[in-house]
């Protein structure tokens, strides 16, 4: 990853959904009844949820239970085709809004409201990785999390 110059679409709603599907359809991946629900309940919870919270969601919707494995089957699928971020601290999931493209991840999370903001800073994971490429570290995924309260929860 590290440096982008590009500019950045954010997709939200129906046009999130889509560019989800266009960015598996175009890793060779089908874009499958289930793994379309799971991408909307991600998507539509709009903060971290864990994959047993997003099950239910599913379960609800499908009026059958959908099994916690299967989600974390879906959502790892996600993660690795950059349609989903892992909220590490959290072992929690969100939807990235803009899935064809590849960033670091940096997520600011709010302890009180639960919200994650993923920003993107070159600068930042730049830095990050020259500095894990100093010790004799190769960083694949580098993964920042700051912890603290949104300007909401002030």
């Amino acid at each position: 990853m590290g440096k982008h110059d590009h500019p950045h679409v954010e997709a939200s709603g129906a046009s999130l959904a889509k560019a989800a599907q266009a960015a598996l359809e175009s890793a060779g991946e089908a874009w499958t009844d289930m793994r379309a629900q799971i991408f909307d309940a991600v998507a539509a919870i709009g903060k971290p949820a864990s994959a047993y919270e997003i099950a239910d969601i599913v379960s609800k919707n499908r009026g059958k239970r959908v099994a916690p494995n299967s989600v974390y089957r879906i959502l790892d699928l996600f993660v690795a085709n950059n349609l989903v971020r892992r909220v590490e601290s959290a072992n929690a999931f969100v939807a990235n809004s803009h899935p064809g493209c590849l960033h670091d991840c940096i997520f600011l999370i709010c302890d009180t409201c639960g919200t994650a903001v993923h920003v993107d800073d070159d600068k930042l994971s730049d830095g990050v990785r020259a500095a894990a490429e100093a010790t004799g570290f190769s960083a694949e995924r580098p993964v920042i999390e700051v912890r603290g309260k949104c300007s909401d929860c002030q």
